[in-house]
């Protein structure tokens, strides 16, 4: 279960929520509870919201017009109203091989099939919040930034960049994402 707490921040007033201290569903986003609290020092009202991740809200996401999984894991995950994208090749979805041996062909397809992957799971490039690009060579930063900028809005998603020791297939460039819905 994950737990939000906040001082101050919610628009739910404490003195509602004591009074009211029960759990509610919404549909399709699992139950929550409130609970309110008074912090000692201070006396100031302290909000409690907890969000159930039971396994019943957790939907995969799968579209054939992105390349099939290469392990076991799904190429997305919907869970309290967010996409969680799994690492993405630039492989053609008709053959599973690499469009090219370049960054800049693989980039614009991996964003192909992130594309798709999206658009399956009800979101869009805009609904982007998150993104961690993995390069086999940092030195193709550069390059693929201003592919990415082309498929991102402004403004841009939160995002890490990694250079590592190796992708899957020889890849050079592997990118995940998380989406809001």
């Amino acid at each position: 279960m994950a737990s939000l707490c906040a001082s101050k921040f919610f628009l739910i007033p404490a003195a509602a929520a004591a009074a009211d201290n029960r759990t509610s569903s919404f549909a399709g986003f699992g139950s929550f509870s409130f609970t309110a609290a008074t912090n000692s020092k201070k006396s100031s009202p302290l909000i409690c919201l907890s969000i159930s991740t039971h396994a019943s809200i957790k939907e995969v996401v799968q579209t054939e017009n992105a390349p099939a999984a290469l392990g076991p894991y799904s190429q997305a995950i919907k869970s309290n109203n967010l996409l969680f994208v799994s690492g993405v090749l630039g492989l053609l979805p008709q053959t599973g091989k690499f469009i090219s041996d370049n960054v800049e062909d693989q980039t614009e397809q991996l964003l192909k099939n992130v594309g798709e992957i999206l658009k399956a799971g009800g979101a869009s490039y805009s609904s982007v919040v998150k993104t961690t690009i993995l390069l086999a060579d940092l030195k193709d930063f550069k390059i693929v930034n201003e592919i990415y900028a082309k498929y991102f809005p402004s403004p841009a998603p939160a995002r890490a960049t990694y250079q590592v020791a190796a992708l899957p297939m020889d890849a050079k460039i592997e990118i995940e994402c998380i989406a809001a819905l």
